[in-house]
C-alpha cells in the first residue's frame, strides 16, 4: 500500500518585515495523523509560520502546501479545511457561548448538529454556560470554546498556537486529553507551545530559533540536543533578610457580584521585600483579589492595607505606591519602547531629569537600546513582558502586582524574568504573584492557595507542595520532580515529601545509597 501524502509540505519558506527576517529557508512536513510540535524562544517565526500556513500572511519566498492545496492559489479552499487557534483568544468577548459556537457554524456553511458528535466531548464541559459572555469566562473554559469554534467544520488540520496559555494545570491536562482524541478521530494537529511538558506529549517536534529550523525529531531528542534553551539550569539565590514589617494586611476581605461571591473573607499578610505565591485554578478568585488590593475594585468588606493605605478610602494613595501588570499586557503597543518608558515614568511622577537617566539605564539593563525607536506591538512576547514588569517598577514602588506575568513566554525567557523578580525583591519591593507554571511558584517566600474564593493553604512552597494529593483537590499541580518524588513514596521508597528541585532529589537519592 502506497504511503499517504504529507498534509503539509512547506519548502524554502521566507518572510521578512522590513529588515528582519522572521523566516529564513524553513522546511518540513507534516504525516497525516500525527500531533506535530513547533517551539522555540519568543520572536523565532512560529506565529508568522502559523499564519502563512492558514493562509492569512504570504510568504515573501518559498512553497507550502496544506491538505494538497497551495497556500497563495488555494486559500479559499483551504480556510475549509483547516481549523486555527491564534495565540491571542480570537472570539466574540460579547456574544455568549452559544452564539460564538453557532456563529462560526453558520460562517462554514453548517450547523451545529451536524458536526456536534466532533465536539461533544470538548462542548458538554462548557455547555452548562452556554448563555455566558465568552469574555466572562475563565481561561480554561475560553480554550474550551475556541477549540470547539475552530472543530465545528471538521477540519482536516488544526493550527494550534499556543493554545493554553494562562491555563491551570489541570485544565491544560484536559486540552491535551481532548487534542489526543481528536488525533483518533484522523484530525492532523500542528501545535505551538512554550511548556516543555506539552511538548513531550507531540509525535515531532520542530525547534526553530532566529526564523529557522534547527532539527526536527522526537521530544526526547530535540529537548536534550537544545537543553541550554528549552531547559536551563534552574536558578540560584542568595536569601536576602529584610525586617517583619508588613506591607500588605487583609482582614475578611470579601468581594461579591450579585449573589456570586467570588472572594470569600480572606485573610493574610505580606512583608515587605518577599515575593508573595498567590495559586488557585482558573475562576478560583486571585484576579479579583489582586485588583481589590490595587484599588482597581472596590470590596463588599472586611479591611485591606496596602503599602500602609486603606484600600477602601485611599485607593488613590494605593496605586501611586504600587507597580501593577495586569494578565492581559498592559503598555501602549503604537508607542515606542522609550515612549512607554517616559510616559509611564510621567503618570508616576518622576522628574524628567530622573526619567532620561533611568531610561537609558533600563533600555542597556534590558539590552534593548538597539530597540528604543521599536514600536512595543513588534517586540516578542518575552521582551514585552520583561519591558513591561520593569516599567511597573520604574518609580521604585513599595510593592509590585504581577498577574500571571509569564503566561505564553519560552523557558530561557521566563527564567530572565525571574531574575528580574529577585533583583526587585532584593532591593526591598514585595511581589505578589500569580502563576500557573509550579516551577515559578517554588521561587516564592510563601504560598497561599485560593479555591472557590477561599483562602483554603497557606506556608512556604516546601509546605504546600509537599500536599500533593491535597493540590491536585484544587486543580493545581506540583513541579515535576515533587511528583516523581510523591509516586516513589506511594511505591515505598522513603523520600522526603518537601523535595522541590532536581538537586534535592538527587541528595535524597544518595543519602539512601549511603545507608542501604
Amino acid at each position: 500500500m502506497a504511503k499517504e501524502e504529507p498534509i503539509v509540505v512547506v519548502k524554502e519558506v521566507g518572510k521578512n518585515y522590513g529588515t528582519v527576517e522572521a523566516l529564513k529557508d524553513v522546511s518540513f512536513v507534516v504525516e497525516r495523523g500525527e500531533i506535530f510540535g513547533l517551539i522555540g524562544p519568543d520572536g523565532a517565526g512560529k506565529s508568522s509560520l502559523f499564519r502563512i500556513l492558514t493562509t492569512l500572511l504570504l510568504a515573501d519566498k518559498g512553497t507550502a502546501i496544506v491538505a494538497g492545496l497551495d497556500v497563495v492559489t488555494d486559500y479559499k479552499q483551504i480556510r475549509t479545511k483547516v481549523g486555527y487557534m491564534p495565540g491571542r483568544f480570537s472570539l466574540y468577548q460579547d456574544l455568549s457561548v452559544e452564539e460564538n459556537l453557532e456563529f462560526f457554524a453558520t460562517v462554514f456553511h453548517t450547523t451545529v448538529q451536524e458536526n456536534y458528535d466532533l465536539i461533544k466531548d470538548i462542548y458538554q464541559q462548557i455547555e452548562p454556560f452556554r448563555k455566558r459572555r465568552a469574555g466572562a469566562l475563565s481561561g480554561g473554559m475560553k480554550q474550551k470554546l475556541a477549540l470547539s469554534c475552530a472543530l465545528i467544520h471538521k477540519p482536516d488540520i488544526l493550527f494550534l498556537d499556543e493554545p493554553t496559555t494562562g491555563v491551570d494545570p489541570v485544565s491544560r491536562k484536559e486540552f491535551w486529553q481532548m487534542l489526543r482524541n481528536l488525533r483518533e478521530q484522523g484530525i492532523t494537529i500542528v501545535v505551538s507551545t512554550p511548556i516543555m511538558d506539552e511538548a513531550r506529549q507531540c509525535d515531532r517536534i520542530a525547534f526553530i530559533n532566529h526564523g529557522q529550523i534547527h532539527g526536527i525529531d522526537t521530544p526526547e531528542r530535540i529537548l536534550h540536543q537544545f537543553a541550554s534553551i528549552l531547559c536551563p539550569p534552574s536558578l540560584e539565590r542568595e536569601e536576602v533578610k529584610h525586617e517583619v514589617a508588613p506591607v500588605i494586611e487583609v482582614e475578611q476581605l470579601t468581594k461579591c457580584f450579585g449573589d456570586f461571591t467570588a472572594v470569600d473573607h480572606i485573610s493574610f499578610q505580606v512583608n515587605r521585600g518577599e515575593i508573595f505565591g498567590f495559586l488557585g485554578a482558573n475562576g478560583a478568585g486571585k484576579t479579583t483579589a489582586m485588583r481589590m488590593l490595587c484599588g482597581l475594585s472596590k470590596p463588599t468588606s472586611g479591611i485591606g492595607k496596602v503599602a500602609g493605605y486603606d484600600i477602601y478610602r485611599e485607593a488613590e494613595q494605593v496605586k501611586k505606591h504600587i507597580g501593577y501588570m495586569s494578565q492581559k499586557f498592559s503598555l501602549y503597543e503604537d508607542l515606542k519602547v522609550w515612549e512607554n518608558i517616559r510616559l509611564f515614568a510621567g503618570i508616576y511622577g518622576m522628574k524628567e531629569q530622573e526619567i532620561e537617566r533611568k531610561t537609558e539605564e533600563l533600555l542597556d539593563r534590558l539590552e534593548l537600546t538597539a530597540e528604543r525607536d521599536t514600536l512595543v506591538k513588534s517586540l516578542p512576547v518575552g521582551w514585552k513582558q520583561k519591558l513591561a514588569f520593569s516599567v511597573s517598577i520604574f518609580h521604585e514602588p513599595r510593592i509590585v502586582f504581577l498577574d500571571e506575568p509569564t503566561g505564553g513566554v519560552d523557558p530561557a525567557t521566563r527564567r530572565q524574568f525571574w531574575e528580574l523578580i529577585y533583583q526587585a525583591a532584593d532591593q526591598g519591593i514585595t511581589v505578589f504573584v500569580t502563576t500557573h507554571y509550579m516551577d515559578e511558584a517554588v521561587r516564592a517566600d510563601k504560598v497561599f492557595v485560593i479555591d472557590d474564593g477561599d483562602l483554603v493553604m497557606q506556608g512556604t512552597p516546601k509546605e504546600i507542595f509537599s500536599q500533593v494529593e491535597t493540590l491536585q483537590k484544587y486543580g493545581l499541580d506540583v513541579p515535576q520532580v515533587t511528583e516523581v518524588a510523591y509516586l516513589l513514596r506511594k511505591e515505598g521508597v522513603e523520600l522526603p515529601a518537601d523535595i522541590l528541585t532536581i538537586e534535592e532529589m538527587v541528595g535524597a537519592i544518595c543519602q539512601l545509597k549511603s545507608t542501604t
